[in-house]
């Protein structure tokens, strides 16, 4: 069989539903709806947050990059996912192949660091509240949201860069609907174990080190919730809290699950891993928006408020 280097790039091929492509034109219907309520509620919140000065805050500045970062996971999806149910489009070249994967995998690290920092948010508004606009300043707001996009394109691109130097000589059949790092590795014919530590590195590094400090985050919050005299102001204080708990939940719990299914679930049927992947990329983009809507009021005030200016210019 031959192998494939740098000057002979191979063409992989994307997987849809496994045993289950008689009904890909049928299953795209739920993904279409799934893809629009994601894009329209995150570019909904998006322009909402821009538009209404009472939201200029930044806890709402940290919701609008939440929003950006699941478009953008969004996107990077969208077109394969799409085109292999509709018109069976599963031919993906190297090149745009990578592409794909560091989009993917750069969105995914972004929410991750968004989480943290609205976590960091959630805990400098209730533990030191007078001094929270001082803080969380504009400039740093900026900053944060700078460093979250420069911390991504720096721990992904040596992992691209180390993919390239590989060669595929086995099967080119991807095990999903868009290009995922170690379903890509796993198809080379090369020594890949310095893809795979630097693959473990940048999962330890990201979403592992974030999800330490998201916990470390609340133990503080909770110990300054609990130091608050009023039952009442520790109630209005915690509540502030649950639309980022359950952001955090829908984030990582589908991050866990498909991790479990790649190491443990052998001998599950083989549209198992690919249905929780694309519940994986999918879910927090569509849920987010909907959680923050019906959980923070001063969102919803701007929605009616957006509703109504819309009704009377009828």
């Amino acid at each position: 069989m031959p192998s494939f280097h740098n000057s002979t790039l191979p063409t992989f091929l994307l997987t849809g539903i496994p045993g289950f492509e008689w009904a890909h034109t049928w299953i795209s219907i739920p993904f279409c709806c799934l893809y629009l309520t994601a894009l329209s509620g995150n570019t909904l919140i998006l322009f909402i947050v821009l538009t209404e000065p009472s939201l200029h805050q930044p806890m709402y500045y940290f919701l609008s990059l939440l929003s950006t970062t699941d478009i953008g996971l969004c996107i990077s999806t969208l077109v394969t996912v799409l085109g292999i149910f509709w018109v069976n489009a599963r031919e993906i070249s190297f090149n745009a192949c990578l592409s794909q994967m560091f989009f993917i995998h750069l969105f995914t690290i972004m929410e991750s660091s968004v989480l943290l920092a609205m976590a960091f948010d959630r805990f400098v508004a209730i533990s030191n509240p007078l001094r929270y606009a001082t803080i969380l300043t504009h400039k740093r707001i900026a900053q944060i949201g700078l460093a979250v996009i420069t911390r991504g394109t720096v721990i992904l691109t040596p992992q691209v860069l180390l993919l390239k130097r590989l060669s595929f000589c086995h099967s080119h059949v991807l095990h999903h609907s868009y290009c995922f790092h170690p379903d890509v590795m796993k198809l080379s014919c090369s020594d890949t174990k310095i893809n795979s530590v630097f693959g473990l590195t940048v999962i330890i590094f990201t979403a592992g080190v974030d999800s330490v400090f998201i916990l470390l985050s609340y133990v503080l919050i909770i110990r300054s919730v609990l130091n608050i005299a009023s039952p009442e102001e520790r109630k209005k204080a915690f509540s502030t809290c649950i639309s980022h708990i359950t952001a955090v939940a829908i984030f990582y719990i589908p991050l866990i699950s498909l991790s479990f299914v790649h190491r443990f679930a052998k001998h599950a049927p083989s549209y198992v891993p690919t249905l929780i992947a694309n519940v994986y990329l999918l879910i927090p983009p569509v849920m987010n928006p909907i959680m923050y809507s019906v959980k923070t009021k001063p969102i919803q005030k701007a929605m009616l408020k957006l509703l109504y200016f819309k009704g009377t210019h009828l």
